[in-house]
């Protein structure tokens, strides 16, 4: 038999699943409407360069415009019971599910990411977290204690604080706002909503889905714009509670708005976790969850395995069996099902990451990449990864939010704990390892929310997700997710 690779024939997913409107409006009180003073912004495929709809840009006084609604709004939403919020998360739950392809036809051509990632990953755990929190909308009580009330006596009877402003991310848009919302709104919460500017659409397309679930006017307002609107929200003194997943630096800026403020605030960072393989891990399983966490999402992903720690008696080993499997990775249309790593989301990431990958070989990293053709149209970056990497490189310490793994080694276990914790963030770690024991010791040790053994990437609605020190504060996802969102 001759040594030939099957070539992958074209497969991609029609476009024509979905309709895109030339414009939009913001989504304030169940309406579509024109920004205040009439300013417009593109939203632009990352892929192809292509404009695919001219979308209005909020200003403080639409700001203020979706403010006032979610306030009208919440009095008559928090009084419904439990069961009845219920029943509108269910609904649309269901509407998510029956028109996800749709929804993942849009978001892989707003954000870039492949289409396998938007259908298998994104859009079942979109409705996943509006099922989950649509079964706690009547529970409240026991979501916040985690035990039953006792029963013959005044149990707890936590409320909703008001009108929470959210600003989500452009790497994961749809799935950051069923996190926000979806709890915000089974906790009897309404909410404003501002998704980044390079990535709008689905959140209008969710406003949609919104009004054919008959949610009431109000409860749910989409302001699409840039940082000056997402500022405005925060900083308005109708908001009652703030929720933002970002960069650090804007978290920074957020947490100094609403001090002494009696805002509550969750806050969900950046990270630079590390992903510790041992010397007895099984080595094809971990190059699998390497390559899963740092080329998932394009590397767009805040508790991505950005620094890769092998022990150093396998360090060959496994960098060969990592290199072999990058070189299958196939970069390009987002839309085709065999893509494996689409586009970067804009040229402004692009430039930053192709400035750190930069810093990498100015500071005396080693650079890889396999053979890769990269299309002509759009942004674009190889799958890379560096050896040779210290702890004082930049490219070890600085989030890069790309497809860039640096690689450090480590000879113990205490070792590899010092290193994998000597960074400013604290998101998320992996482990690799047969031995149980050594899982339960390490992940007691390091100072990251989410720690994953023998996997990485792995979220469910009913776990809780977020970080420490300058990862951020809170956590989404699960029973915590919903105290947030709860006075008690």
């Amino acid at each position: 038999m001759t040594d030939q690779k099957f070539a992958y024939a074209p497969a991609p997913e029609s476009r024509a699943v979905v309709d895109i409107a030339p414009s939009y409006g913001l989504f304030i009180d169940g309406e579509f409407t024109d920004a205040a003073d009439g300013t417009v912004f593109k939203s632009v495929s990352p892929s192809s360069e292509e404009v695919l709809a001219e979308v209005a840009r909020a200003g403080e006084a639409d700001v203020d415009r979706a403010v006032k609604a979610a306030r009208k709004a919440f009095e008559k939403w928090s009084a419904l019971p439990g069961a009845e919020r219920g029943k509108y998360l269910f609904r649309i739950a269901r509407i998510i599910q029956e028109r996800s392809r749709e929804l993942a036809v849009l978001e892989s051509l707003d954000n870039g990411k492949p289409i396998r990632e938007t259908r298998d990953v994104d859009l079942p755990l979109v409705a996943a977290h509006f099922f989950y929190y649509a079964g706690w909308a009547d529970k409240l009580a026991y979501a916040v204690t985690g035990r039953s009330p006792k029963s013959g006596t005044s149990g707890p009877d936590p409320r909703p604080l008001g009108v929470a402003g959210q600003v989500i991310p452009w790497n994961f848009p749809l799935l950051m706002l069923a996190w926000k919302i979806a709890p915000a709104l089974a906790a009897g919460n309404t909410v404003v909503l501002k998704p980044a500017e390079t990535t709008p659409l689905s959140a209008l397309f969710f406003a949609d889905v919104c009004r054919q679930a008959g949610l009431p006017r109000g409860v749910v307002n989409i302001l699409t714009g840039y940082g000056d609107a997402g500022a405005a929200l925060v900083a308005h003194e109708g908001v009652d509670k703030v929720a933002f997943t970002g960069s650090t630096g804007v978290g920074k800026a957020i947490a100094r708005t609403v001090a002494g403020t009696d805002k509550k605030v969750t806050l969900e960072l950046g990270g630079k976790a590390a992903n510790i393989v041992f010397d007895d891990a099984p080595i094809d399983q971990a190059v699998e969850g390497i390559v899963n966490g740092i080329f998932f999402n394009q590397g767009h992903v805040c508790c991505a395995g950005s620094r890769l720690l092998v022990q150093e008696s396998v360090q060959d080993e496994v960098l060969d069996a990592l290199k072999r499997r990058m070189a299958t990775l196939r970069v390009g249309d987002p839309l085709d099902k065999n893509t494996d790593i689409g586009a970067i989301n804009s040229a402004e990431q692009l430039a930053r990451i192709t400035a750190l990958a930069k810093a990498g070989e100015e500071e005396g990293a080693e650079r890889w990449a396999p053979a890769c053709e990269l299309p002509d149209a759009g942004y674009w970056f190889a799958p890379t990864l560096f050896t040779g990497v210290t702890q004082a490189h930049r490219i070890a310490r600085e989030e890069i939010f790309g497809p860039v793994l640096s690689v450090l080694t480590f000879r113990t276990p205490a070792e590899a704990v010092e290193k994998a914790n000597n960074t400013p963030y604290g998101l998320s770690a992996g482990i690799w390892t047969e031995k149980g024991s050594r899982i339960l010791s390490m992940a007691n040790k390091l100072r990251a929310g989410v720690v994953w053994a023998n996997t990485f990437n792995k979220f469910d609605p009913a776990s809780p997700f977020g970080g420490y020190k300058e990862s951020g504060y809170g956590r989404e996802g699960g029973r915590h997710g919903l105290e947030g969102y709860l006075d008690v």
